[in-house]
């Protein structure tokens, strides 16, 4: 299902996306050396609850997973890039982690990824790791407006994550959102331009630029959720809902300034 939203919804949406731009900042202060994935999940619930929101994680039982996800938060380190779940783990200098976060309020989701170095230590393979699905992000937004297609977009993240060295995955990428968290179309982190559906303004689309370093290949963990890189490389992967509007994307999943 592709949906349009109307004015009204995408005034919640960038409620919303606020929302999910303001807990990923959080968590990033509050994940240090030694944190718990388990005391993100818990501040992310808290959070989450907190606000009237409603996690589109928890029951979330699709075919790729096991079971329902039954976390509020993805928590993906080091080898791990996508659904990540929560386990006993203290984090550790140098550690890459991603979150991975969607919400729903007032009948409306955004889904927004960042990824971090904790600590102090900079591995500059994962700084450029970071760097490169940051970029591919930018231009895959730069790519969007109406009249655009999705090939449009894919073909500026591929050209990107290509030109950086890396091997892209197209079994998992970006993706319609709305009333639901998962919707057409498929945002495919490489393609052709010109191709695929024409974009209109009120479409909401999660772009998420997620590479391995060496290596296109994933495995799924024993916990039926997390996928990890075949190698055992590092990963990295960052995330923004946009809407498409007259004028071209605004980007939903950013933080919104301090007020005075």
């Amino acid at each position: 299902m592709i949906e349009i939203l109307n004015p009204t919804q995408l005034l919640q949406a960038k409620d919303t996306g606020a929302l999910v731009a303001g807990i990923l900042q959080t968590l990033k202060s509050r994940s240090t050396v030694g944190t718990n994935l388990r005391d993100i999940n818990r501040w992310a619930q808290t959070m989450i609850i907190e606000a009237g929101a409603q996690s589109c994680y928890v029951d979330y039982e699709p075919s790729f997973g096991r079971g329902p996800f039954g976390h509020y938060i993805c928590t993906s380190v080091n080898d791990a890039v996508l659904h990540g779940l929560p386990y006993d783990y203290p984090l550790a200098d140098g550690d890459l982690l991603s979150l991975d976060l969607a919400v729903s309020t007032g009948g409306v989701v955004t889904d927004s990824a960042i990824s971090f170095i904790v600590g102090d230590s900079k591995p500059p393979e994962s700084v450029a790791l970071i760097d490169a699905t940051e970029r591919a992000l930018s231009a895959g937004i730069a790519a969007a407006g109406p009249g655009a297609r999705i090939g449009d977009i894919s073909h500026a993240i591929g050209s990107v994550l290509s030109a950086a060295g890396y091997p892209i995955n197209t079994e998992f990428g970006g993706h319609g959102v709305g009333s639901t968290m998962h919707q057409d179309p498929h945002v495919s982190n490489t393609g052709r331009p010109g191709r695929g559906y024409r974009l209109r303004p009120g479409l909401l689309l999660a772009l998420e630029p997620w590479v391995m370093a060496d290596t296109a290949r994933l495995v799924t963990d024993a916990d039926g959720w997390t996928l990890r890189s075949a190698t055992g490389c590092r990963t990295a992967h960052s995330e923004h809902t946009i809407a498409i509007t007259d004028d071209g994307a605004e980007i939903l999943t950013l933080p919104r300034p301090a007020q005075p």
